[in-house]
């Protein structure tokens, strides 16, 4: 039986703290910008650019990094099946949640995100330091799951079928065609727009809005369907998938994101 840990997937700082200087510590890992990282972190906390979870490519820059660029950044982390993995940022969670479906993809299901991450950790006047850490590095190879992963035809047949919802994290100007970043405006058909900072709470640090299930129901979002959730490029809906996850729904992301949709010659848009 795979090592399952008593730790839950939304982790508040308070929980964290006990755990720092345990034997039992999990592998925390930063994905805040390099000058907060340098700044303070939290102790133990290796730092990872949210680069190395990508693929750097155009037209969809966002989709999953190659397996081997991935198998680098998990050596580097020394992941093992048994690693409890603690995932932070500095923005509210959008990398964060991005690591965590990164974690889905390759079948590891260890983790916890640190509710709020550096915003809360600082907000409760927590422990930070300067000290780099590098982290026990093991050789990992790892493989992707493409169950795990969406793809366009997956949508058409999810919207043909009426079987589907999507969630668009993306702003209300990117939805509604006003603001144009790719060579199509607008949206997937159906689509409902959520955008990602709405579901923080910024009088607690960041944290997951305490309400998340009822505001989202009351746009229309109630995880009665499967989810797929998608912005430009799968950074901003790695925190609504997070918050799917945290809420019990079926939900995936779409890492090809509207960087590839609205790229793409025979994809459906609304505006």
């Amino acid at each position: 039986m795979p090592y399952m840990s008593p730790l839950p997937l939304i982790l508040e700082p308070a929980q964290l703290l006990p755990l720092l200087n345990s034997p039992q510590a999990p592998l925390i890992v930063d994905l805040s910008s390099e000058d907060n990282y340098r700044r303070g972190h939290i102790p133990g906390a290796a730092h990872v650019p949210p680069q190395m979870m990508l693929c750097n490519r155009p037209p969809a820059p966002g989709r999953i990094a190659p397996v081997e660029q991935l198998n680098r950044l998990f050596t580097y982390l020394g992941l093992t099946p048994d690693t409890h993995v603690v995932v932070y940022d500095d923005e509210g969670g959008g990398w964060a949640g991005r690591f965590i479906w990164t974690l889905d993809a390759i079948g590891h299901k260890n983790y916890s995100y640190l509710n709020g991450g550096l915003h809360a950790w600082l907000g409760e006047d927590y422990p930070v330091t300067k000290e780099v850490e590098d982290p026990n590095t093991g050789e990992v190879e790892v493989e992707i799951d493409p169950e795990q992963l969406v793809e366009i035809p997956d949508i058409l047949a999810g919207l043909e079928a009426d079987n589907l919802q999507i969630w668009d994290a993306r702003g209300p100007l990117e939805y509604r065609g006003e603001k144009v970043v790719a060579q199509k405006a607008g949206h997937i058909p159906g689509a409902i727009n959520v955008e990602w900072t709405e579901l923080m709470d910024r009088a607690r640090g960041l944290r997951i809005r305490e309400d998340a299930r009822e505001y989202l129901a009351a746009r229309g979002i109630t995880g009665d369907k499967p989810i797929v959730t998608h912005c430009q490029s799968h950074h901003r809906s790695g925190f609504t998938y997070l918050v799917g996850k945290s809420l019990g729904f079926d939900i995936k992301g779409y890492h090809g994101s509207w960087a590839e949709w609205g790229n793409h010659p025979d994809t459906p848009v609304e505006v």
